[in-house]
């Protein structure tokens, strides 16, 4: 079975069906048995996914994933980068279209369209985001907005539009990609890990609003993932991703820079990141399909040891400070003083009274 987008790169499934194979199934990942991830014990059923960005990084690859698996797939391309001929033709139980996440009307669209299509939807995927890599004092007006209109707007208006049609249907799951740069800040991503702690906030609070409804919702938060879809040594990605690169001012030029920090880190890498993005949509596929979503996925070594080392300072600097915790004014702390004088002297006259009364 291949899949393909009408010639702009082709999708063979030989890869993935090779990592499900028996032989394979001893080794593959799998989340742990406390979210009851799709097994003999809880077999899968065929859902309908909505991926947003599925011409992007991770994109590709969960759709791949989710079409080898048996599901039903509208995969979303962005209309900046992609035409609607090169979205058609995947798989026979996908459906391609365009979409602008920033405008909701071009979200509601998507939804009727896989609503119309495929009867319901059962998850709701996005990974449309993308940043600008430069320091915060380069990065104008217009990227910065551009971020938060994509990153964290996006995904309010993809939540917004289909919670409704998620209550009615008594069930829905949303898979929300974050990042690393969710839970720490990354020095030359600034205003991208604003967008990505404010879809966490986001996403953090809505999990109580929503529970109720039988509506799930994850954080995906990849780190440092490569791209090692067999199309893509003939079709690559760009080499920044969903990344676009800001000239440097003369301040943050320097080559130690720590405004460059992103850069250097992604042109060190290339495709040698230790994450593979094929394992990585395998485990999201498992998180659609199992009965008890975490909040959050953490996707890769890198992602699990820095969050891990960032939480860790946030404890020991906790600990450092918190001696200063609800500090005692001067004037409160003589006062209270005062007040214990005065209780201590009323006790002495009242058990003086006590004595005299005892003689008398």
């Amino acid at each position: 079975m291949d899949f393909h987008d009408g010639g702009d790169f082709s999708f063979s499934s030989d890869h993935n069906e090779a990592a499900m194979s028996p032989e394979n199934s001893k080794t593959r990942l799998q989340l742990p048995l406390s979210c009851d991830p799709p097994g003999p014990s809880n077999p899968s059923k065929q859902l309908v996914w909505i991926i947003f960005g599925s011409t992007g990084h991770m994109g590709r690859s969960l759709v791949r994933s989710c079409l080898n698996q048996g599901d039903l797939v509208v995969a979303v391309g962005r209309t900046f980068e992609n035409t609607l001929e090169s979205m058609q033709g995947w798989h026979e139980n996908c459906l391609g279209t365009l979409c602008d996440v920033r405008a909701r009307e071009s979200v509601q669209e998507v939804l009727e369209k896989a609503i119309q299509h495929f009867g319901h939807v059962d998850v709701i995927v996005n990974c449309s985001g993308y940043g600008v890599i430069g320091a915060c004092e380069d990065q104008d007006e217009h990227e910065i907005r551009n971020q938060f209109e994509t990153n964290f707007m996006g995904t309010l208006h993809i939540i917004q539009l289909s919670l409704p049609y998620f209550r009615e249907q008594g069930a829905g799951r949303y898979l929300i990609f974050s990042s690393t740069s969710g839970a720490l800040g990354v020095p030359g991503l600034g205003p991208y890990c604003a967008t990505k702690y404010a879809v966490e906030g986001l996403i953090e609070a809505m999990l109580y609003e929503i529970d109720s409804f039988n509506i799930k919702a994850t954080l995906v938060e990849p780190g440092l993932v490569r791209r090692d879809e067999p199309e893509w040594a003939k079709s690559p990605l760009p080499t920044w991703g969903h990344f676009l690169i800001k000239p440097a001012s003369e301040p943050y030029s320097q080559a130690t820079s720590p405004a460059l920090h992103a850069k250097r880190m992604v042109q060190w890498l290339g495709d040698k990141q230790p994450t593979s993005a094929v394992k990585c949509a395998e485990l999201v596929w498992q998180l659609g399909h199992c009965s008890y979503p975490p909040l959050r996925l953490l996707l890769g070594s890198y992602a699990i040891e820095s969050i891990r080392d960032r939480l860790r300072s946030i404890i020991e600097e906790l600990e450092d400070w918190k001696h200063l915790h609800f500090p005692v004014a001067p004037d409160a702390q003589l006062n209270d003083e005062k007040d214990e004088g005065s209780e201590d002297a009323g006790r002495r006259d009242s058990l003086i009274n006590q004595d005299e009364r005892k003689q008398d």
